[in-house]
């Protein structure tokens, strides 16, 4: 086995955009540090709402070529963020996107969502293996918002980490490997109420409206925060992997919107709930490093 970083850090998102709106100053800071930071995206995107007129013509209700235009996008953003381990799972367009929950998208073949989580899971622990992370990102059982290709990517990362630990398991996709800590993507409600009475300050800033707080995929009550990563230097390089997924994302300063045009507020401090593995703080207090306690 090659040497490998002493730490590593593996984050699995549904589309591109989600791990630059989730996790951008994560990624940059650890890059920064000299960990290994492997992104796995389990879809290209294909449904998204495309923002600029000019590319509309991407749609998958037209043209249907937003995948690969997405795919461009993710390469240019991870590129922002020092980032050069970036994977889609399964290969490029193996997992279809599927819409919103509820949409006839959801019920295609070849839909994420209708996917069996032990035929997916699969390639994920083939990567587990190669790439040995000690620390894994990824969404909680709602996927932050109830989106299925989120609820889906959550479902394949835990099964994932459960079967790359597994000796009996797939005994060609190498040693097994146990994960040391599983986080999950949260925002804390009160930063949340920070960002946007910041944003009603700005006057909305660009955008016609705003967004809810409860819009915000992941936010939870302060006391469910395990952890918070203080991303602060690395805030101009998030905001600048976001302009890259320009399909999906209008950003004006400190803020963005999706394509609901709705403005929230930029988080360059990012959160995480800790469940599973040994937390790095006493009880009540919150870690600074998702790899405190863990071995290299």
């Amino acid at each position: 086995m090659k040497d490998l970083p002493a730490r590593r850090l593996l984050l699995v998102h549904a589309h591109p955009d989600d791990e630059s709106i989730n996790n951008g100053a994560t990624m940059a800071l650890y890059v920064a540090a000299g960990a290994r930071v492997t992104l796995v995206t389990c879809t290209l995107g294909e449904e998204g709402e495309v923002i600029p007129p000019d590319l509309a013509h991407l749609a998958s209700d037209r043209e249907d070529r937003l995948g690969p235009h997405r795919a461009g996008e993710l390469a240019a953003a991870m590129k922002e963020l020092g980032v050069t381990d970036h994977r889609f799972l399964g290969g490029p367009g193996r997992f279809r996107d599927s819409g919103m929950m509820g949409v006839p998208q959801n019920r295609r073949t070849d839909a994420f969502w209708n996917t069996d989580v032990d035929d997916a899971a699969p390639y994920l622990v083939e990567i587990i293996r190669s790439v040995q992370p000690q620390v894994l990102v990824t969404y909680d059982p709602d996927g932050g918002y109830g989106h299925p290709d989120h609820i889906q990517a959550h479902r394949v990362a835990m099964r994932a980490a459960e079967l790359a630990a597994e000796r009996a398991f797939r005994r060609d996709l190498g040693d097994p490997h146990t994960i040391a800590k599983i986080y999950w993507n949260r925002v804390p409600r009160s930063v949340a109420e920070e960002g946007f009475a910041r944003l009603r300050t700005a006057g909305g800033v660009n955008f016609p409206g705003i967004a809810e707080i409860d819009d915000i995929p992941g936010v939870v009550d302060d006391s469910e925060i395990s952890t918070e990563i203080d991303g602060t230097a690395y805030a101009e390089r998030k905001t600048a992997a976001m302009r890259a997924h320009a399909t999906q994302i209008a950003v004006d300063g400190p803020f963005f919107a999706l394509s609901n045009y709705l403005g929230q507020p930029i988080f360059p401090t990012e959160y995480y709930q800790l469940v599973r593995g040994e937390p790095g703080a006493p009880p009540g207090k919150r870690e600074h490093d998702l790899f405190t306690g863990v071995a290299p």
